[in-house]
């Protein structure tokens, strides 16, 4: 019984980590493409915007992995 429940403890927190992972990704491409690309803003990327778009990306791995947290009934954040 506990071999299993550590089981799956142990995929969801390689879960958990996967989609943190990618939900930093994304945060972080979508920040810079917005910074290249969107009119009206200077076409360049310099160090304030790689700052942003690293802390826009860590916002969005703290905030999915909270929502995914919660949705599982976990308490621990």
């Amino acid at each position: 019984m506990i071999d299993q429940q550590a089981g799956r403890d142990r995929a969801r927190d390689v879960r958990l980590r996967w989609v943190g992972v990618a939900a930093f990704v994304g945060g972080l491409v979508v920040t810079l493409a917005f910074f290249g690309f969107f009119p009206g803003l200077p076409h360049v990327i310099d160090w304030g915007t790689i700052v942003v778009a690293v802390l826009v990306g860590g916002l969005v791995r703290w905030v999915c992995q909270a929502w995914m947290k919660k949705k599982q009934g976990g308490t621990s954040l």
